[in-house]
């Protein structure tokens, strides 16, 4: 299956349709990129943080090894972490990527958070009362960092992850390369259509993590129960899961669907073979809550200067 792609504002082309690879458990992972490959993915989300890196750089390996992709074939993403947010951590983080994924050079790279922790490798800094240990790193010189991660041939794009309309502005004031996309939680219950908007009026491509919602246990909500959805999908003959993917393709959204079992993995890309009506995405989208919505929303980090969820999103 081919998978149509969507242009950046630089001219790179990115699959629609990638891998979600978060809170992947060990050993899941490996084979989770495997059986996507297989049934036709050709874009996978990772991060430093998920830990799982290596696991993937054996996957692909495996893959260009049996002679199924070239490196050239995948659109591979990764993330620099809050831990690593000052301007001299920013490469040595991204090499880090490098060497785990066994690539020389990242497709897209994306500052995962806006608010920095305390610089190290310590994924989640805490002091004695274990309370999380926020750094100060401006992300306006972040980005300095990563522009030049562009230059030296280690990532091909970058972009942001879980920004605020405002902290994007910033980076577009100081900006010598554009962000690309800004990846953030978007499904039935979080539309984000201003902020979907706000993107689209800057040549920014939103990216859509958490696109079926309610598979974790974080979540409080669950749009894939819900009667709407189910309806709409029993309309189409589809999946639920199918039906809250297509709604964001429809709207313009790249969707990175997280799954570890081989045949969700397979279905969550047949996206192809049908159209919603735009009733049927006016149903969809009025099934909005808002910020109530929003299943990642990082309460910890809610004090911090930069934390993205005190501000419109």
């Amino acid at each position: 299956m081919s998978v149509p792609t969507v242009t950046f504002n630089n001219g790179q082309k990115i699959p629609v349709v990638g891998l979600g690879t978060s809170g992947g458990y060990e050993n899941e992972v490996k084979q989770a990129v495997k059986d996507a490959i297989d049934a036709g993915y050709r874009h996978i989300d990772t991060a430093l943080f998920y830990q799982n890196e290596q696991e993937i750089g054996e996957a692909l390996a495996e893959k260009i090894q049996e002679g199924a992709i070239a490196r050239e074939d995948i659109f591979l993403v990764s993330k620099l972490w809050n831990c690593f947010h000052r301007e001299d951590m920013v490469k040595p983080a991204l090499e880090k990527t490098l060497s785990d994924l066994g690539v020389e050079y990242v497709d897209l790279y994306l500052i995962h958070w806006p608010h920095a922790f305390k610089d190290g490798w310590d994924l989640k800094p805490r002091d004695e009362n274990g309370k999380l240990i926020f750094g100060d790193a401006d992300f306006c010189q972040t980005w300095k960092a990563m522009e030049e991660c562009v230059k030296s041939g280690l990532t091909k794009s970058i972009g942001l992850s879980n920004f605020n309309r405002k902290q994007i502005q910033k980076i577009l004031d100081i900006a010598e390369i554009k962000p690309v996309t800004n990846q953030i939680e978007v499904h039935p219950y979080l539309a984000v259509q201003d902020h979907v908007d706000f993107c689209k009026s800057k040549g920014i491509v939103v990216t859509a993590y958490r696109p079926i919602a309610g598979q974790s246990k974080l979540s409080k909500v669950s749009p894939i129960n819900d009667p709407i959805v189910l309806n709409i999908a029993n309309k189409y003959g589809k999946t639920p899961a199918q039906v809250m993917l297509k709604l964001q393709l429809q709207r313009g959204i790249v969707v990175i669907p997280k799954s570890t079992n081989k045949d969700r993995i397979k279905s969550n890309i047949e996206l192809f073979d049908f159209e919603l009506t735009l009733e049927d995405m006016r149903s969809l989208l009025a099934l909005d809550i808002g910020a109530a919505g929003r299943t990642i929303p990082e309460l910890e980090c809610k004090e911090h200067k930069d934390y993205p969820f005190n501000d419109a999103f």
